[in-house]
Parts: structure tokens; sequence; C-alpha cells
């Protein structure tokens, strides 16, 4: 017996059978004695399945979710601050109210990602936010558009670690990437649908209702009728799931195997909040995502404002926004497909905020002057390229979390440090600095350059973890280093003729016993 299972004898029986402690652990050990035979057919067939209907309401859910925050900057541009009376930074405390609120919401967030049903927890979380949205439409001062858009934050808290997590718990990690990209890609099609609903709707002519009225109002109805078509589409789990038949839902699991992740678990681990407060790559984690939201806040609470500063009127201005939220598309597409064909995620991620610094460096050195209006939109588009990194950090995350409630506690924390950039970056940004944002952009400039650095040095972290793992290995009898079969695009079924093949595949054993990375000798860092 190694010792990675003399650390965890309460997993098994005196025949060293597996033991289920709770019954909603059961799944965590669903196909660990015996394994289910899958050939790639079979998962590729299971892929389709699980896309159809679990990333399609990821997809959608999370578009709600980054509409809904930003028609504030489209608000903005059609007379939400004259008509509420808004003074000084009253605007700027009104974008960063609601991560605030996200960052004090995230300890229950991970609570509730682990003991609340999947099924029940997204649809809860989606109506919440959309009563606030709808609500900020009849909100006439900055008390109350504050609460409502306090209220927006505190059940948007829970919606980016839910999601990940919920794409870890269904996909291998080779498919992680794309996935991930699908549906945090909706940031670009939720920037072209807002622009093209704002300049719509702004169109009608209301005795009643002010055009940024009519706007908060449509989207957060569509967000609050959502709800209950969520509830009816999504599943808790495998074992649950609807899609899957019997002979599916063994088949599916089997193929997260190679993870060394696991498939879920209802019992909250302090001992994985332990082990993650201790870890240096959960603060490199956290540094990236604060300071890579920082610049992302920025461009959802400002960028129109930013667009007319440039010398345009307030339809032209919400035009302008749409191609940039194409490119937005267009870029985490592509950096998610690019980190996937060549498996290093880091070189990606660093490549994608090189442009970010050079379009930064553009609007804060060219004048604001009709004669360079095009270099302007330029650097202002190459901003879009930091929308790839979002999903990029988190499919990095979640392929080197294993562990349920660490897998929650670390997503939960990122989404705080992500909360604390989106609060810090319209703080950077005050009125008496328009059209030019100097201050802001001066910021932001050297905040890129600073997490240009920290990819590096977790990039080097996470090598050198895997040199530490490998030494693990040996010490426990094992070979020192053990193929990644979770990172192949396609399944891979052992040759039963070929022992070494044999020997590798016996290394899943681990898989679903809810081990953390650092607790499982046979999990494997990507980078």
């Amino acid at each position: 017996m190694t010792s990675i299972e003399l650390e965890d004898k309460s997993s098994y029986d005196a025949a060293g059978k597996p033991v289920v402690a709770h019954a909603d652990d059961a799944l965590d050990v669903v196909g660990f004695s015996e394994r289910v035979e899958l050939t790639d057919e079979d998962s590729k067939r299971i892929v389709r399945k699980t896309d159809r209907v679990i990333l399609t309401v990821l997809v959608w859910v999370y578009f709600l979710q980054i509409l809904d925050k930003s028609v504030l900057g489209y608000g903005a541009t059609f007379g939400l601050q004259t008509d509420t009376h808004l003074q000084g930074n009253e605007y700027s405390l009104i974008g960063s109210i609601a991560p605030i609120a996200q960052l004090a919401w995230q300890p229950f967030s991970s609570f509730l990602i682990v003991k609340v049903p999947h099924r029940i927890l997204m649809p809860a979380l989606c109506l919440g936010w959309g009563i606030a949205q709808t609500s900020m439409a009849a909100c006439h001062d900055f008390k109350g558009l504050m609460a409502a858009r306090f209220f927006l934050g505190l059940f948007e808290a829970g919606c980016l670690p839910l999601f990940s997590v919920i794409t870890s718990q269904w996909y291998r990690r080779a498919e992680q990437p794309i996935r991930i990209a699908a549906w945090y890609g909706t940031n670009g099609a939720a920037t072209i649908i807002a622009a093209a609903l704002s300049y719509g709707l702004a169109h009608i002519k209301s005795n009643v209702l002010k055009e940024w009225q009519i706007i908060f109002l449509f989207v957060g109805l569509v967000t609050i009728v959502s709800s209950p078509i969520v509830y009816w589409r999504l599943d808790n789990d495998i074992p649950s799931a609807r899609f899957l038949t019997e002979e599916e839902k063994p088949q599916a699991i089997e193929r997260l195997r190679a993870n060394q992740t696991g498939t879920g678990n209802r019992e909250f681990k302090f001992k994985h909040i332990t082990e993650a407060a201790l870890e240096p790559k959960t603060y490199l984690w956290i540094g990236m995502a604060m300071l890579l939201n920082v610049g992302a806040s920025v461009t959802n609470t400002f960028g129109p404002l930013i667009l007319n500063g440039l010398g345009f009127d307030k339809y032209t201005t919400t035009l302008l926004n749409m191609p940039f939220g194409a490119i937005q598309i267009i870029v985490i597409l592509l950096a998610s497909y690019l980190a996937q064909k060549a498996r290093i995620k880091g070189a990606i991620l660093a490549a994608f905020i090189l442009p970010v610094i050079a379009g930064l460096a553009v609007l804060y050195v060219l004048p604001r002057t009709h004669n360079v209006q095009g270099p302007l939109i330029l650097g202002y588009y190459l901003l879009a390229f930091l929308f790839g990194g979002n999903p990029l950090i988190v499919t990095w995350i979640v392929g080197n979390t294993a562990g349920t409630t660490k897998k929650s506690v670390i997503m939960s924390v990122y989404n705080a440090a992500s909360s604390a950039g989106n609060i810090i970056g319209p703080l950077l940004f005050n009125k008496k600095d328009a059209p030019a944002y100097h201050p802001g952009l001066r910021g932001c400039l050297g905040i890129f350059i600073a997490l240009f650095c920290i990819v590096f040095i977790q990039w080097f972290n996470l090598i050198y973890l895997n040199r530490l793992q490998q030494r693990k290995r040996v010490l426990n009898g094992k070979k020192a280093k053990v193929v990644d079969h979770s990172m192949q695009s396609h399944y891979h079924a052992a040759d039963e003729g070929n022992v070494e093949e044999q020997a590798q595949v016996r290394i899943g054993d681990n898989a679903f016993l809810d081990l953390t990375d650092r607790e499982n000798d046979e999990f494997v860092y990507i980078y």
C-alpha cells in the first residue's frame, strides 16, 4: 500500500474496496473498483449529448449575466447620470458596488456550490440577479442604484465558480478549454447584443420611461423568464443525468478518470481549504485574476464613455462598441483553441496580454483630436484581447486543482480576486479626467505589465510542482513520469496485450476518491 493510500485509509474497507462515507459521495467511487468499457465513439457520443444539454445552459445563463452587467455603460450613454443626478465619482461607485457584493459573498458561494444541487442553485441565482436588474429601472437616485447593483452582484457572485466546477465535472481536461471559451465567449456576444439592443430600445419613444429604464427593464425580464427554463434543462451530475442512458452514465464517469479531479462531492472538507491557503499558486491565481479584471471592468463600465470621449454621438458610440464585442468572441475562441492545441497555456496567455499593453499605450499617448480617431479606435479595440485571458486562467485553475471542496474554494477565491479587480478598475477613472482619462489609463498600463510577469512566475511554479510529484511517485514505488491521457483530444483505451499500457491505465485508481492534487501522487499539473 502506498503512502497516499495510507493517508486516506478511511476511503477503504478491510478488503481494500472503496467505502462510501456518505450517500452523496457515491458518485466519487462509481467506477473506481471496476472499470467500464469505453470506446472513442462512446466518448464522442456522450460529449455531444452533454454539449446539447449542459453546455447550452451554461452558454445562455452566462450570456445573461454579462448582458445584465454590461448594460450599465449603455445606460450612462443614454442619460442615466443626468436623470439620476449623479455627481463626482458616484457613477464609479455604482460600477464598483456589484463586485464589492461579490467579494463579500465568496465564502458563502464556495459552501453553496458544494452543498446545494446545481439544478437548484443556478436558476435561483439567475432569478435573483434578474429581479435586481429589473429593479434598476425603478431607481431615481444614487442610493437606489447602489442598492439594486449590490443585489445584482450578490446573486452573480456564484456564477463563474459554479460554471467552472460544472465544466470540470462533465468534461475531460482536453475538452475544457473550448467549453469554457464557449460560455465565457458570450462576453463578446453580450457586448454586441447589448449595443444592438440599446441602440434599438433607445429609439422607443415613451412619456413614462426614460431610454435607460427601457433597456434595464427589458434585459432584466429576459433573465427572470429564463430562470424556470434553466431548472427544467439542467442536471445535477452524471449519475442523475436525464439525457444519458443507464449504460452511458458509468461510461461518462469513466471518461473523466484521467482527469484525476473527481466528478463531484457533497461533503465540505475543511482540510481542502487549509491546503489551498498554504499553496503559493493560490496567491498567484489571485494576482492574475485581480490584475486582469481591472482592465475588464474598465471596458464594461467605461468603454462606451471612452468611445464617447473620442468625439462620437451617443448612437454612434453604441454601434462602435459592436466590433469590440466581435473581437472579444474571436480572441476568446482563438486563445482557447491555441491553448488546447499547443497545451502551453502560460505562453498563450502572456502573448495575449501584449496587445492590451499596446492598446493602453496608444490611448494614453495620443491626443483626443479628430485627425487621430482611427488610431484611437484601434487602440481601444486592442483592449478586447484581455478577454482571452479569463477563460485561459479559469482553464488553468480547473485543470490544476483536484478535490471538490478545494476546487470550489479556489474558484470562489478567483472570483473574489476578479471582484477586487472590478472594484479597483472603475475607481481608477474619474469624471473630472474625461475625456482622456489619463490617470486611469496610466494605472492600467502598469497593472498589465505586472500581470505579464506573474504569468511566467506561475508557469515555472507549475513545472516545479510536477517535479515534486515525480519524486513523490518514485517514493511510492511508481514510475516517475505518467502519461496524462486527460490532455489527449481522443479517448485513450489501452491495448490489452501491452503490459506497459496496462500498468499506465491502473494509474487512474485514485481518480474518484475526492483527493486534492497534492494528496494524489498520480496528478499531473498542466502549464
